[in-house]
């Protein structure tokens, strides 16, 4: 059997500081009229992922979660590229969660939802195991003065719990443009005993993630992008 999460109930130090950004009046146009109908709030109890979707109970849907969608861009663009799926959106900000509102709407994107919250207690709380085909984590907060290393998201006990949430063969896609973290990414998930890696070390980039236009300006002025690609065991290697 797999060893027992660890996810506090608790959590004094989170992932991300809540910034008084400014919301555009678009953005606040579509978080008030797409929110209720594309939304999901947080509640401390395990979400029916195909009731979300509006799918009967028996459906097979592969569902995807993405963790800090940031202004939406990818995540719309994952979704309307593979309408086969279902995504999950976590984003705490409001200016993103308006972007990516606007995205769902313009774009009617059915087979996707949004939750603002922490997704460490989303996680927790909300995902049921075994649930999930692939999740999505790119370029996370990489917190780069080292007193604030432990902000990071990617923490053994999280990635852990991102684990048991993976269905046997699903994903764990990590990619992040902060060479340091991105060692500790791999580092970390190569921890992992219910994670075996894909590739021998970093990955190539896989074709479900777009290149975004931060992400190509960044390659053309010769930053480095690194994606971090491991699989849920097929058999727990504790087991027996």
């Amino acid at each position: 059997m797999p060893p027992a999460e660890t996810l506090p109930r608790r959590l004094p130090i989170r992932s991300f500081v809540l910034r008084q950004g400014r919301v555009s009046n678009a953005q606040q146009r579509y978080y008030e009229a797409e929110m209720p109908r594309w939304g999901i709030p947080y509640a401390p109890a395990l979400l029916d992922l195909a009731a979300v979707f509006g799918r009967a109970s028996d459906d097979k849907t592969p569902k995807f979660l993405e963790i800090g969608c940031g202004m939406g861009e990818t995540t719309a663009l994952i979704a309307a590229a593979h309408p086969e799926n279902d995504y999950l959106g976590i984003e705490v900000h409001t200016p993103g969660v308006g972007s990516l509102l606007k995205e769902i709407a313009t774009r009617e994107l059915a087979n996707l939802r949004v939750i603002q919250h922490d997704a460490v207690e989303v996680v927790r709380d909300m995902i049921a195991p075994g649930s999930l085909s692939g999740i999505h984590i790119y370029f996370p907060d990489p917190w780069p003065k080292k007193r604030h290393h432990k902000r990071r998201l990617i923490q053994p006990p999280f990635v852990h719990a991102l684990a048991l949430r993976l269905a046997p063969g699903g994903y764990l896609h990590c990619a992040t443009d902060w060479e340091e973290y991105a060692q500790q990414m791999l580092d970390v998930l190569g921890a992992e005993p219910l994670l075996v890696n894909t590739a021998e070390g970093f990955a190539p980039r896989p074709e479900w993630r777009p290149q975004t236009k931060f992400e190509a300006r960044g390659l053309r002025l010769g930053h480095g992008v690194w994606d971090v690609l491991f699989r849920r065991r097929e058999t727990d290697r504790s087991a027996g």
